[in-house]
């Protein structure tokens, strides 16, 4: 039998505020393999594009985001698929496996804003509460370069409200919500090594990145084995894979992260359609 992770009062924290960290799940050894892999995978996607951080979009200017890189850039497939990460989220959902809904780097640039309070979940057609995000800063993360910040139990009050930060929808009138008015922000920083996870439903933002580096992150998105897709809204996740409203969230683009008992991590979906990849910004989704 696997050892365990996560503490009780590790669990119980989770349940309670909709967020948690957890050092140490990287050793410094991954740390310094990993980093300048999610850095060269960024560029990769991202280095056509060459505007000033001034004259990107709101969103933008909050952060580079890139999805997906387990698929073309197989360097970061076991990050994406870590045992350690994928374990811990396991315990935190209090699930017997967990399976990706699809990892990203996000790139806080130099001088980037703050990141608009939302919710995760909304963007999502999975009908059961059983989500989560690993949030991997590869360098850790400090209140100046941009450190994360969460609603405290904001995923215990039924809010379940889509915020736009696309198009950078007045973020007030989401902290304005009945259901969360009054409850302030937590920000935390996060050590090298060490993962922020925080559940689907809980309002969560960042600060700006004060530094002259970027900070770097790399996220993985998972959900409890089980899930059903719960609404005809689209998302690659399910859409590549032919998932119907009620059916089970199974397929190439959503394999198991944990437990994989071999160790093996799973072979990449078909490519991206081309009619998919053109109504995404440049970057995103895998080549």
């Amino acid at each position: 039998m696997t050892p365990a992770l996560v503490s009780a009062a590790q669990i119980a924290a989770f349940d309670r505020a909709g967020f948690v960290v957890i050092d140490g799940l990287l050793s410094d050894e991954e740390l310094i393999r990993f980093a300048p892999l999610v850095t060269a995978a960024v560029h990769a996607r991202s280095h056509a594009d060459q505007r000033a951080l001034h004259e990107r979009s709101l969103y933008e200017q909050s952060f580079q985001q890139c999805q997906n890189l387990w698929e073309d850039h197989p360097e970061l497939r076991a990050l994406t698929f870590h045992a350690r990460v994928g374990q811990a989220a396991a315990e935190l959902l209090g699930a017997d496996a967990v399976r990706l809904w699809h990892d990203q780097a996000l790139f806080k640039r130099a001088g980037g804003r703050g990141t608009d309070p939302h919710q995760d979940q909304p963007y999502w057609p999975i009908a059961e509460a059983k989500t989560i995000t690993a949030w991997i800063p590869m360098r850790g993360s400090t209140f100046a370069s941009g450190a994360m910040g969460y609603l405290p139990g904001s995923h215990r009050t039924g809010l379940r409200r889509f915020q736009n930060i696309f198009q950078a929808e007045d973020a007030q009138a989401l902290l304005d919500a009945p259901e969360i008015a009054g409850i302030e922000p937590v920000f935390v920083e996060v050590p090298p090594g060490g993962v922020a996870f925080h559940a689907g439903l809980t309002v969560h933002m960042a600060e700006p990145n004060t530094t002259g580096t970027d900070r770097a992150v790399h996220t993985v998105i998972m959900f409890a084995d089980g899930c059903t897709r719960g609404s005809k809204l689209f998302h690659m996740s399910v859409d590549r894979d032919g998932i119907a409203v009620g059916a089970p969230i199974r397929g190439a683009c959503t394999p198991i992260i944990w437990p994989r008992p071999g160790g093996d991590i799973p072979a990449p979906p078909p490519p991206v359609p081309d009619e998919i990849r053109k109504l995404a910004p440049t970057g995103v989704l895998p080549a």
